[in-house]
C-alpha cells in the first residue's frame, strides 16, 4: 500500500512539475523568438512548440484525475459537514458510511463507462493489432491534432484515475468502519513549517507613555493594575 501511495504522489508531482516547466519553456521561446538577434532568432523560429499547449492540457487532465484519488486518501477534498457534525455519533457514522459508499459507487460507474469508451475509441484496434489478432470491422481510433497520439491513451486517465479513486473511497470506508477515523488535512498547515505557540505577555498598551501606543486619558484602567515606573505616568482622570 505504501508503494501505491508513493507512486500516486510521484505521478502527480511529475505531471505538475513537467507541465509547469513546459509552459515556462514555451513562453520563453515565444518571446525570445521575437527578438531581432541574428542567428538566434532564425534558430528559435525553426523550433516548433505548437505541441506544448496540447501536452500540458493532457498532463493537467491526468494530474486532476489522480490528484482526486490522492485527495480522497488524505482528506483534502472540501465538504460541507455542518449538519453532519451536529448529529449524534451513531447517526453521524451512518451518514458518513453512506456518503463514502455513494462515492465508491459513483466512481465505479464512471470507471466502467470510461473503460468502455476508451475500448471503443481505438484501444480495441491497437491492442488487437499489437497481439496480432484478427480485426473484423474494428475502426482505427482518432489521434490528437498536434502530437498525433491515439486519443484512447489520453482518455485512459478516466478509467485509471477513477478506478484508483473508487479504491480510495473503499479504503477510507473500511478504515472508518474499523476505527471510526476519517483522513483529515489541515488546510492552514504547511509541511516543513512549524508554527510557534504565541507567548502571552502581561502588558497594558494603554498604560504605556512612550508615545508609541494609544492612551485612554478619560477612563481609569480596568483589570489588573500596573505599577508606575520612574518615567511612566499613571492614568489621568
Amino acid at each position: 500500500m505504501k508503494l501505491l501511495d508513493h507512486l500516486e504522489e510521484w505521478l502527480v508531482t511529475f505531471l505538475m512539475g513537467g507541465a509547469t516547466l513546459i509552459i515556462f519553456v514555451a513562453v520563453l521561446h515565444r518571446y525570445a523568438a521575437g527578438l531581432a538577434i541574428p542567428g538566434l532568432q532564425d534558430w528559435l523560429l525553426s523550433i516548433s512548440m505548437s505541441w506544448a499547449q496540447e501536452l500540458t492540457i493532457i498532463m493537467f487532465v491526468w494530474m486532476a484525475k489522480f490528484g482526486a484519488a490522492y485527495g480522497v486518501r488524505t482528506g483534502i477534498h472540501v465538504g460541507v459537514d455542518v449538519l453532519i457534525n451536529r448529529l449524534s455519533k451513531p447517526t453521524r457514522g451512518k451518514f458518513v458510511m453512506f456518503g463514502l459508499s455513494a462515492g465508491a459507487l459513483f466512481t465505479a460507474i464512471v470507471a466502467v463507462l470510461g473503460t468502455r469508451f476508451v475500448w471503443e475509441n481505438g484501444a480495441h484496434y491497437d491492442i488487437y493489432t499489437w497481439l496480432g489478432l484478427t480485426l473484423t470491422d474494428v475502426p482505427e481510433g482518432p489521434t490528437t491534432p498536434d502530437l498525433e497520439w491515439p486519443t484512447w491513451m489520453v482518455y485512459s486517465a478516466i478509467p485509471l484515475g477513477t478506478s484508483l479513486m473508487c479504491f480510495r473511497f473503499l479504503q477510507v470506508l473500511v478504515t472508518f468502519a474499523r476505527t471510526g477515523d476519517l483522513p483529515h488535512h489541515d488546510h492552514g498547515h504547511v509541511d516543513g513549517l512549524e508554527a510557534d505557540e504565541p507567548i502571552a505577555v502581561d502588558a497594558n498598551p494603554y498604560a504605556m507613555s512612550d508615545n508609541l501606543h494609544p492612551r485612554d486619558l478619560h477612563h481609569s484602567l480596568e483589570g489588573k493594575s500596573h505599577a508606575k515606573g520612574p518615567n511612566q505616568e499613571g492614568p489621568k482622570p
